[in-house]
């Protein structure tokens, strides 16, 4: 994995609360659009900064912000322990809409995507947050009940696992269904793979069960994110074939 590039900054959320987050800037920084990065329940670790830097990478600004104020692990009763203490309404009106205004100040389109916890908070923020102009959901979502499709007015697309056994296939299929139903734009892919199947450091004897990493898979969805983006964020824009794979 590439060392991290980017560093932490400080932003302000709507109650006028600091938060911290890690920022990971292109090479151009004025005027890219820019992508909110949402943390898997391990916390701001150096995979999840990893993300950030390819984002930056491909000329986006990119903004992870630190939901667990400091804390991250490896261990998976920790990381279940800092995600049932997680207020999701809190984090998505504050901490996530506070990151996309930050990055709002600097570019002119804002996206936002996550990571199995992250992904369940971008659906939440796809909701709840405005000034968001699209999202990109990896293998997870919250109970269907807490998504009201109705006010997602932005295109989708989403990840999944076919052999997910955090997010079966049929409740997947399930929130296709309510967000067609409601008319969004949306874009499933789904991949014979397990969960976490885009996070490098789910591989080896230390894995956590029921998650693994698939390079191939991991590579296609990457391909699929960046043409989404760039169709969404960039459109008029000369960066768009920046964005491209």
């Amino acid at each position: 994995m590439p060392k991290t590039a980017g560093s932490m900054v400080t932003f302000r959320r709507p109650d006028g609360q600091d938060v911290a987050g890690y920022l990971a800037q292109p090479d151009k920084p004025d005027g890219a659009p820019a992508i909110v990065v949402i943390q898997e329940w391990w916390g701001l670790n150096d995979q999840i900064r990893g993300v950030a830097d390819r984002f930056a990478r491909c000329g986006y600004r990119a903004l992870v912000p630190d939901l667990f104020r400091g804390k991250s692990t490896v261990e998976e009763e920790e990381a279940s322990h800092l995600l049932g203490a997680l207020d999701f309404g809190d984090a998505t009106s504050q901490d996530i809409r506070g990151a996309v205004e930050y990055l709002k100040e600097g570019s002119g389109r804002v996206g936002v995507t996550g990571y199995c916890m992250g992904g369940a908070l971008t659906l939440l923020a796809l909701c709840q947050v405005p000034g968001v102009a699209a999202g990109v959901v990896w293998y997870g979502f919250p109970p269907l009940d807490y998504i009201d499709a109705s006010a997602i007015k932005v295109p989708v697309q989403g990840h999944w696992a076919a052999q997910d056994q955090f997010f079966p296939a049929e409740t997947v299929d399930a929130l296709e269904a309510k967000l067609r139903e409601a008319n969004v734009d949306v874009e499933f892919h789904r991949y014979l793979a397990h969960h976490a199947f885009a996070n490098e450091t789910a591989a080896g004897p230390g894995r956590i069960a029921r998650t693994q990493f698939d390079p191939v898979w991991s590579q296609m969805a990457w391909d699929r994110t960046l043409t989404f983006f760039g169709r969404t964020l960039w459109e008029g824009s000369p960066g768009l074939e920046a964005a491209r794979p």
